[in-house]
């Protein structure tokens, strides 16, 4: 007894366990130096360190001092490292041999080897466990019972006795094992959470970092436009200021001689001298003198804010911040609306153009040449989809209702004609000027706003057309290609 007693005495009381590389705080109290570490480790964020012992405070992280003594007693009392790495947990009745124990007894907090477990006391008290070194935790510290309910209010876990006579008299408690399966529901759910906001996170520093692309793109536009008016408003105000200085040298030559003949005493050296004539220079310097310094104009900052506000607008109007936050719905091609001379993949992901038709049955949905639709219909909510398409041949995409017995339902599409873009509706088409910097293209559609967008996803992404419509039946995601030349295929990401 007064062994098993040392024995408790030499466990740390984080880990539970016999101490390993004890070392002791000023406050007398003994933990194992990776215990204690990671504790401090965890209060580093407070600045407020304190003992889990006896709880006394330290302003600053304390020091820890190996205690060599204790480690000596530790170490007797650890099975030998092969073992121990080889068993885990040891027998508690095998001292002279180490021995790995198959259960761990709750009530007599021991563990047991398979020749002490057959003659173990069989009652219900004697509660069984995978073995463990951890044993008095399962153990009331009061009553000495063994830990049966948990109590949420106060987030603990409690015996019976507990329940019954002690501070959690009235409070709701739950068994352990609905306790353990509610918070691992709990956790999977915050797990879900947290993965969810690090993928929206990551869209929308996406969105941002394209913005701010775009708006580098207009800052560096406007510079050059205020660069540029700078240029031409200086060398203006040169030019004017060379006109000044060619009238001031000319004035000054002119009273230079002046000045001269006001120094002659000869009246008919005066007036015989040819500079004296009364129309001297005359039409000359009325010409330069009535020359006005031109306005040279100031820096038009109106045009420059007006610049700055169309160029601002257009990026941020065509930013939908739902294109980034939405995932791909998990769109596929449906093969009976399937044209004949279009080819589906086995995923049902890809038409691809083909010359020879694919032998399909007739049906009263199937669409025309070069087109096949979605097997999904939209008639609520937003819904975001992607689509590659080859480099080479025609395209279009977009939203259309249904085809019946071979009629064409209104659609609504942007058509890709090599580089060139064209939003179609019924007999209207509008022309997008917009140059072919990649081949994958998302569309959005928010059908209650009766919206359907299209973007370029190159870097950065390009808002390319937005229809605006009053749905009045659900829509199919459409897709059509064609080629006179090559195969050409069109690709649903998902």
């Amino acid at each position: 007894m007064a062994s098993a007693d040392l024995r408790d005495e030499l466990n740390c009381s984080i880990c539970l366990n016999i101490y390993t590389d004890p070392v002791t705080l000023r406050c007398g109290h003994n933990f194992c130096r990776g215990c204690i570490d990671r504790v401090l480790d965890s209060q580093r964020r407070s600045r407020v360190y304190s003992c889990p012992d006896c709880r006394q405070v330290f302003n600053q992280r304390p020091s820890l001092c190996r205690n060599v003594t204790l480690r000596s007693i530790a170490k007797h009392f650890q099975p030998p490292p092969v073992q121990q790495g080889k068993a885990g947990v040891i027998c508690t009745y095998c001292l002279h041999c180490p021995v790995p124990a198959v259960k761990s007894c709750v009530l007599c907090e021991a563990s047991l080897c398979e020749r002490h477990l057959k003659v173990h006391n069989k009652s219900p008290e004697h509660v069984l466990i995978k073995p463990t070194t951890s044993l008095q935790n399962r153990k009331c510290s009061t009553h000495k019972k063994i830990l049966e309910y948990y109590c949420p209010k106060d987030e603990v876990c409690i015996c019976v006795y507990c329940r019954v006579d002690g501070d959690h008299n009235g409070h709701q408690v739950q068994s352990l094992d609905e306790a353990s399966e509610e918070k691992k529901n709990l956790q999977e759910r915050l797990k879900k959470e947290k993965g969810k906001a690090a993928k929206i996170k990551d869209k929308v520093n996406a969105l941002f970092t394209d913005l701010r692309k775009q708006l580098e793109d207009v800052e560096r536009r406007v510079l050059n436009e205020i660069s540029g008016q700078e240029k031409q408003v200086s060398v203006f105000i040169l030019d004017q200021i060379q006109q000044l200085e060619i009238k001031k040298n000319h004035l000054s030559k002119k009273m230079g001689e002046i000045e001269e003949l006001r120094k002659v005493t000869d009246t008919i050296t005066v007036l015989q001298d040819p500079k004296c004539q009364n129309n001297w220079g005359q039409e000359d310097d009325e010409d330069l003198c009535n020359q006005k310094v031109e306005d040279t104009g100031d820096l038009d900052e109106d045009l420059i804010k007006k610049s700055i506000h169309q160029q601002v607008s257009d990026v941020t109007s065509h930013v939908n911040p739902w294109l980034f936050l939405l995932d791909p719905v998990d769109l596929s091609m449906d093969v009976n609306t399937a044209a004949k001379n279009l080819r589906i993949s086995e995923d049902l992901k890809t038409a691809l153009l083909t010359y020879a038709e694919e032998e399909r049955p007739l049906c009263p949905v199937r669409c025309p040449r070069n087109e096949v639709l979605s097997t999904q219909c939209f008639s609520s909510r937003r819904h975001y989809w992607e689509v590659d398409t080859s480099k080479l041949g025609n395209c279009r995409l977009g939203v259309t209702y249904p085809y019946r017995n071979g009629a064409h339902g209104a659609s609504w599409t942007l058509r890709r004609n090599y580089n060139h873009f064209l939003a179609v509706h019924e007999s209207s088409a509008v022309c997008l000027s917009y140059y072919l910097c990649s081949q994958r293209f998302g569309v959005y559609l928010d059908y209650e706003a009766g919206q359907l967008s299209f973007y370029l996803l190159g870097d950065p992404v390009r808002h390319l057309h937005t229809f605006t419509a009053t749905f009045t039946e659900p829509v199919h995601a459409s897709f059509w290609i064609n080629n006179n030349d090559c195969a050409a295929w069109v690709k649903i990401k998902s």
